[in-house]
């Protein structure tokens, strides 16, 4: 059932499933170009979706032909750098950096610039074959500025990162793939309903367990390794306090499916 929400809403809400949440960014007129009205409704959403504990695992998608194309350039191209500062966009990007809880980018046709950039910050990218990503910020005369320098860099490797960020290319959904940059890529028709069945395997899993396994996994990543495993043991460890794991072992042993309860 879809939430009430007006005709000019930048970002549409509905639960396809339990424990799923789908965001829809909704711009198009600017084929979901990012500007302050949209990044402010992510972010008040990451905010809302990660206090509620009935959501165990968010599906953001763009529109059927655009993922989204970037940042809103008629926002930004006269101000300076003040006005750019003004803007607060490293805010709006932390809510979602900081989502504990599993998230998957659906992303069909352009992902650009900060359209690219958002995808990045999901757990899971899921492509419909028309995907296209791409940081091309230094044809206008700038450069990346929602993370693609670090995130793209950390998630591909600095030869196909500078790649993509120094010529402004983009690349297929294929070629996204094969250098490790999406999860799976499937036919557009079947996008929405592979995504859909992805997150409801996932809301399905315990959610203490997702939202740990994400911490430490992140916390690690940016950790030399012997912090990041010692972060990874401790989380595994506190696993053992909760009623899930106790199900989830029990249900092992009686061969039969767990029903996990989130506690």
């Amino acid at each position: 059932m879809t939430e009430p929400n007006p005709a000019a809403a930048p970002l549409l809400t509905d639960h396809p499933c339990e424990g799923v949440v789908r965001l829809r960014l909704h711009r198009p007129e600017a084929r979901n170009a990012l500007n302050t009205a949209l990044r402010e409704a992510l972010a008040d959403a990451f905010d809302k979706l990660d206090r509620d504990d009935r959501v165990r695992c968010v599906l953001l998608c763009g529109s059927d032909r655009v993922f989204a194309a970037g940042a809103d350039m008629k926002e930004i191209a006269s101000l300076g750098a003040a006005g750019v500062s003004r803007l607060g966009v490293l805010r709006t990007w932390k809510a979602i950096a900081g989502f504990s809880k599993p998230l998957i980018a659906v992303v069909g046709g352009p992902a650009l610039g900060g359209g690219c950039e958002l995808a990045l910050h999901a757990d899971i990218i899921l492509a419909g074959r028309s995907a296209m990503f791409g940081q091309p910020e230094v044809t206008v005369g700038i450069m990346p500025g929602g993370g693609a320098t670090q995130r793209l860099m950390r998630a591909v490797g600095k030869y196909q990162a500078m790649r993509l960020m120094l010529t402004g290319l983009a690349v297929s959904a294929d070629e996204a793939f094969a250098m490790g940059m999406v999860s799976e890529v499937v036919d557009d028709a079947a996008l929405d309903a592979r995504a859909l069945e992805l997150a409801r395997l996932i809301a399905s899993r315990p959610s203490m367990a997702l939202r740990l396994l994400k911490e430490a996994a992140l916390a690690g990543a940016d950790a030399p390794l012997s912090t990041g495993l010692l972060l990874e043991r401790r989380a595994f460890e506190l696993l053992f306090d909760t009623a899930d794991q106790k199900e989830g072992m029990q249900a092992f042993a009686d061969r039969r499916p767990a029903v996990f309860n989130g506690r």
